[in-house]
């Protein structure tokens, strides 16, 4: 899949781009049907939310899970971004976030490479992400919302939030929101499953909780161009990766057929990615 001049144009104006029903329903049954299953395993990976019975997010599916580790190597989701960066990706995160119904809780507002240079020592913001609606997304499910052009402004100023929800995260105050907006607005793209978000690493974004009865799972790849890998391994491995590999595509059709992809953690995560470290690559 490689993007048109108009689409790069428009990506470099608003810092995403969306593909309303990108994937088959065929398609995402094969990951839907997955989610269950690693949802429910006692894993380091699997992040609850911090007042309900629910997972917030799973990290690293991609690693033990036979069908997201052919979506890792989905060309749909990587060639883009390989296209935007002029060079090869890896994988710097992989997750599957699951504002579930009713227990949905928020992501603040923030930039993913706020907390990628912070906490990881990524030194440009040569990443982004590109994301897929496992389940439909509406204006009652928490979709993600967006401050268009905001990824122009480079990195803000932010604070590192420990407390408002289960996970840490460099959040933007109220204040800079509120001017952010009355420069660019807010979008939230909503469609159907199978529906796919490319957008940068410095985009503004945030999602509401999810007091709906519908499900919002979402599955987000985090692709960082290699040359621009991690310094530092702060973080447990799982959450920032540690092999800056570049990724080998498999062919479109790969969600539906049988092909080979590694496993390395299907019988566990290993000891050495649970613990984060000073230690500098």
């Amino acid at each position: 899949m490689k993007l048109t001049e108009e689409q790069k144009q428009q990506f470099d104006w608003d810092g995403y781009l969306f593909f309303p029903s990108l994937f088959r329903p065929e398609e995402i049954k094969v990951l839907m049907d997955e989610v269950p299953a690693l949802y429910a395993q006692r894993r380091p990976e699997n992040i609850g939310e911090k007042t309900a019975n629910a997972v917030r997010t799973n990290f690293a599916a991609h690693m033990y899970s036979y069908p997201f580790a052919k979506l890792a190597r989905h060309p749909r989701m990587v060639e883009p971004i390989r296209q935007v960066f002029d060079e090869d990706v890896y994988m710097h995160q992989f997750k599957i976030n699951g504002k579930q119904a009713f227990d949905g809780d928020v992501w603040q507002w923030h930039q993913d490479y706020g907390t990628w240079r912070a906490d990881d020592q990524m030194p440009e913001d040569r990443a982004m992400n590109v994301a897929i609606f496992l389940d439909e997304v509406n204006e009652f499910n928490g979709p993600l919302m967006f401050i268009p052009g905001s990824h122009k402004l480079g990195v803000l100023e932010a604070e590192h939030d420990l407390t408002t929800t289960s996970y840490p995260l460099w959040t933007i105050n109220h204040e800079t929101i509120r001017r952010l907006v009355e420069r660019g607005g807010i979008v939230a793209p909503k469609g159907p499953a199978g529906s796919m978000i490319l957008f940068h690493g410095c985009l503004v974004h945030a999602s509401t909780s999810n007091l709906s009865p519908w499900n919002r799972v979402s599955v987000y790849l985090s692709l960082c161009a290699v040359s621009n890998h991690i310094r530092c391994f702060k973080r447990p491995g799982y959450i920032a990766h540690r092999d800056f590999a570049p990724i080998d595509c498999l062919p479109d059709d790969c969600l539906l057929r049988h092909y080979d992809v590694p496993l390395p953690w299907k019988d566990g995560t290993p000891a050495e990615e649970l613990q984060g470290s000073l230690r500098a690559t």
